[in-house]
């Protein structure tokens, strides 16, 4: 009897430590997905970012002349950053504003409000190459949709996506079509904001505005910060707009950073060198998410957090 029990406890302890180990099981499909499809690449790319690596050929290690050549020697790099950069300036406030309004809008009580939330979400899992294609269509100079209904009152429109002056507001008007996502976080960071607070403002008297600054805004000042840093991260990798609709052109006014990465890989075969264009890119947007944050405490509020005057 002792022998049988004594022979059943190292079963019952590996048993024991196998059920332990059950979690990790489920999750190690998702690890070696991350470790083999994402950090492998990642880093493979800052390996060969310190290379000459043609596509076909032999490669050589050159260290950092890759990204040398990118800051004194290719004003290409300095065009495509300054177009992005004036892309993100107009396109990320406008995307916070537009999509935040449209979650007011849905989270008021009404007939057919599950219709048009799958409405506005809509253009957000369509493929991009198709929305380019739409947009390129109602932004045509000639036979444009756009230009069609600017007639219609009087207007005669510009060539949208071949005047160096109006084809960068064109990218920002596309790509706000594709907020679903961020109008629908929006939409449910309103409806966890409490009642109460309303409620109680109103007895005291606090007008429209006056709520939706002092309640709504710091209430969803979380939601507003994720989609601010994801609104950035957007806005430097937009690539299938411009490259569809317009190719960088007219004169370079869309050559977005993205689209000068694509370039020198896939058109140009210079891997390492884009590489070390693409490890500055994600540089900028570290730098430019850890400003957000440090911003932070000024502007975000969260449940329960006490601050001085």
């Amino acid at each position: 009897m002792n022998m049988a029990v004594s022979s059943m406890r190292p079963r019952a302890a590996r048993r024991l430590r196998w059920g332990r180990l059950t979690p990790y099981w489920f999750v190690l499909p998702w690890v070696v997905g991350l470790a083999v499809f994402t950090l492998g690449p990642l880093l493979f790319s800052l390996v060969i970012s310190f290379f000459d690596w043609p596509i076909i050929g032999a490669h050589h290690f050159i260290g950092f002349d890759n990204y040398s050549t990118m800051f004194t020697n290719d004003p290409l790099f300095w065009q495509a950053l300054g177009v992005t950069f004036k892309f993100a300036a107009i396109f990320v406030p406008l995307n916070l504003v537009s999509a935040l309004l449209l979650a007011m809008l849905l989270s008021r009580p009404a007939r057919g409000l599950s219709i048009y939330r799958t409405l506005f979400y809509l253009p957000a899992v369509v493929s991009g190459v198709a929305l380019a294609l739409v947009w390129g269509w109602v932004f045509d100079g000639q036979y444009g949709l756009l230009n069609y209904l600017l007639s219609l009152v009087g207007i005669s429109g510009p060539d949208w996506l071949n005047d160096p002056h109006w084809t960068l507001l064109a990218m920002v008007i596309a790509s706000l079509w594709s907020q679903g996502a961020a109008m629908l976080i929006f939409l449910a960071a309103l409806k966890n904001i409490p009642v109460e607070l309303y409620e109680a403002a109103g007895i005291d008297g606090a007008g429209r505005l006056m709520t939706f600054l002092r309640i709504t805004i710091p209430m969803i000042s979380p939601t507003i910060l994720f989609n601010l840093i994801t609104s950035i991260i957007a806005a430097f990798q937009t690539l299938t707009l411009a490259l569809v609709m317009t190719n960088g052109g007219p004169v370079r006014a869309t050559y977005f950073y993205a689209l000068y990465v694509y370039q020198n890989a896939f058109q140009g075969f210079q891997m390492g060198y884009a590489s070390a264009n693409a490890w500055i890119m994600f540089l900028i947007i570290i730098a430019l998410t850890l400003i957000v944050f440090k911003s932070s405490p000024r502007w975000v509020y969260y449940e329960g957090d006490v601050r001085g005057n």
